[in-house]
């Protein structure tokens, strides 16, 4: 007789057993262990299969998810076979482009530094001028400190791939970088929410703005934000900790989402699949259009303004988050489309589209605010460019 090359039990699927044909059951079992020096146990299971299935036929008692979890249970104490999760995973980069990785290192490297010393710049500015003291510029603040979270989470590790091939990123690490990419993205998606309403309450009913946005209502809203990303992302952790990987640990990646590694699963993720992408995706598109909403009464309001100075003021003020919000938006919702239907776009093209996400918004966001709004480029110009603010501040000698 022939031998069968050796195929590694958790390359085949135990699904597609037929329980009414128990000939063909123990043909189907032989294939799946593929090694002649243990088809002994898969003839144990098809005895033990065959008398469920005659249990199955007659009674109907039995299901079959019955049959094939004892099968899986028996396979497992004879042949030893552990499903477990990998001490690491390996991070590719950018496949494909392996040769132009040092080159797309540099720009990525500038962009990450902006982004991180312009959103810093941001928070000193908003923390030490005491006119900035206000919910607008807190939830903008916020807004700061999540684009930092985000882009750190994920550029220095691309940036270690890509200059000192350093590819490997334990499990833990990887699940811990999935949970805060994540979480990062509800939580932006959010204070924007909270900034058209800090917005709307200004504009819309500018005489109880002091009373409706007072400093707890403020609180509360950042402790709901915090709470709602954190209840909407935690489920991934345990979702992606009971999967067991016994196929591959290497991720075509430069940093670890969700649906890319449970890809990597040898077992079924269609609970990974549904929720990753409908309740995520779902809590965003009503932000979006709880944002549009309240955009279209402010707009509404504004035009409605006798004085062209002040509907100037109102649109001027807006102007920024508006930016902010389409730069958030659209290269999400666009890198989102181009996952789903962008079946013919090369895998390398994805890849650079999320890396430039993580980095170029965060980016923007401070430069938009800065050059925007006049309350937060006097507090730059009198915090980082006042000598004698300087001079009080380090006197010399």
């Amino acid at each position: 007789m022939v031998e069968k090359p050796f195929l590694h039990p958790s390359e085949h699927s135990l699904g597609e057993l037929d329980p009414g044909k128990p000939s063909n059951l123990a043909q189907q079992l032989l294939a799946c262990a593929g090694n002649l020096e243990i088809h002994a146990v898969f003839y144990d299971i098809y005895t033990y299969s065959g008398v469920l299935s005659v249990s199955i036929t007659f009674s109907g008692l039995i299901s079959f998810s019955v049959v094939i979890e004892r099968t899986i249970k028996c396979i497992m104490s004879h042949t030893n076979l552990t499903v477990f999760h990998p001490a690491v995973f390996v991070l590719l980069g950018i496949p494909g482009w392996e040769a132009y990785h040092i080159w797309l290192s540099i720009p990525l490297c500038l962009i990450y530094i902006t982004a991180a010393l312009g959103n810093s710049i941001l928070i000193v500015v908003i923390i030490m001028e005491r006119n900035l003291h206000e919910p607008m510029y807190f939830f903008l603040s916020m807004l700061a400190v999540t684009d930092i979270l985000l882009s750190t989470t994920t550029v220095p590790k691309a940036l270690a791939i890509f200059w000192l091939h350093a590819h490997n990123i334990a499990f833990d690490a990887c699940v811990t970088q999935v949970f805060f990419v994540h979480m990062t993205f509800v939580g932006e998606s959010a204070i924007l929410l909270a900034m058209a309403f800090d917005r709307f309450v200004a504009i819309c009913a500018p005489l109880r703005y002091t009373t409706m946005v007072t400093w707890p209502v403020v609180g509360r809203i950042a402790l709901a934000i915090i709470t709602r990303s954190f209840c909407i992302i935690f489920p991934v952790i345990f979702l992606l900790k009971r999967l067991p990987f016994c196929r591959t640990n290497i991720v075509p990646h430069s940093y670890c989402e969700h649906i890319g590694v449970a890809r990597l699963a040898c077992a079924d993720i269609t609970v990974n699949i549904w929720y990753g992408f409908s309740v995520p995706i779902v809590m965003v598109i009503l932000d979006v259009i709880l944002i549009a909403v309240s955009y279209s009464l402010i707009l509404r309001a504004v035009f409605r303004l006798p004085s062209q100075d002040a509907r100037h003021k109102a649109l001027s003020t807006c102007g920024s988050h508006l930016c902010v919000i389409l730069m958030f938006y659209v290269p999400s919702f666009f890198t989102l489309l181009t996952h789903r239907f962008g079946r013919n776009i090369p895998q390398h093209v994805h890849i650079l589209l999320a890396n430039l996400y993580v980095v170029v918004p965060p980016m923007l966001n401070p430069i938009v605010y800065g050059v925007k709004t006049k309350q937060i480029r006097e507090g730059i110009a009198h915090r980082f460019f006042d000598i004698k603010t300087w001079c009080c501040t380090f006197p010399l000698g």
